[in-house]
């Protein structure tokens, strides 16, 4: 039985220590306690979408983007594809001394299922180390546009479902801006982002809009709730994406056309209507 309350049953201590969860001695500081925290709250979300796809065949794939550390793809490992016979985790990350850590890390802990990627999000769809299919795609706090590749990847990848967590979105906020005067003689509703902390954070708020339009636009119900407590993390928001033969496809992309007009943010529509 571990000792801590905090870390789940069957979970590796000798993998926690490896990734600096927890201390040698095996204990737990409050920083590592608010990221085990969110890593396991995000699990309870993803375990299902994996038991769902193993429900209509074995071998499982998912595809963590932005992978950073690895934290999510090694905990999801240890507490899910361990005690399988199959099934394989894919991590990409563009700065190569993590990637090795990572691959340094699996193979000591014997994870053969693990491939890490040393590569931008935008380029691994089309890697000749992913298969053809990824059944679930994750993004933890992956910063501006790397959240919409990760979903542009999973549409490439007809993913049966996507776990986002978006992060630091800055790009629908600079179009904003450089329209802002022109919306103002538009219509009231720029009031919304006449100063520049609303540009950012009523930026923020339309690039998470526009992209579960895009979802359903392509076939996904899509559920956004939040991820831990707001104590925990300012870039709170979860998007679970699952296919579904009754998202509201045709009417999603009309909404998304008449937000582009309205807002002035014509020139994203190859961001988002993809």
């Amino acid at each position: 039985m571990n000792q801590i309350p905090e870390i789940r049953e069957g979970q590796s201590i000798e993998l926690l220590k490896a990734l600096h969860i927890l201390t040698r001695d095996g204990k737990l500081n409050q920083d590592s306690r608010r990221k085990l925290k969110q890593v396991y709250h995000l699990f309870n979300f993803i375990e299902p979408l994996l038991n769902d796809v193993l429900s209509q065949h074995e071998n499982v794939t998912l595809a963590d983007h932005g992978a950073g550390k690895s934290y999510l793809g090694f905990i999801i490992y240890d507490l899910f594809f361990k005690t399988k016979n199959a099934g394989h985790i894919y991590g990409t990350e563009f700065r190569a001394e993590l990637v090795k850590k990572s691959r340094d890390l699996a193979q000591q802990c014997g994870f053969e299922r693990m491939t890490f990627l040393d590569m931008l999000v935008e380029q691994a769809a089309s890697a000749k180390e992913m298969p053809a299919q990824i059944d679930v795609v994750t993004a933890l706090h992956a910063c501006d546009t790397a959240t919409d590749d990760a979903i542009r990847f999973g549409l490439d990848k007809n993913a049966r479902h996507m776990v986002l967590v978006p992060c630091c979105q800055a790009e629908v906020a600079s179009v904003l801006r450089k329209h802002k005067s022109q919306s103002l003689a538009k219509t009231p509703l720029a009031e919304l982002w006449r100063h520049p902390i609303h540009t950012r954070e009523f930026g923020s708020q339309i690039t998470n809009v526009l992209r579960c339009l895009l979802l359903q636009s392509k076939g996904y119900q899509v559920t956004v709730t939040e991820l831990v407590g707001w104590e925990h993390s300012m870039k709170n928001e979860l998007i679970i994406a699952s296919k579904s033969p009754n998202a509201p496809k045709k009417q999603a992309k009309e909404r998304m056309t008449q937000i582009l007009a309205e807002l002035n943010l014509e020139e994203m529509q190859t961001r988002f209507m993809y």
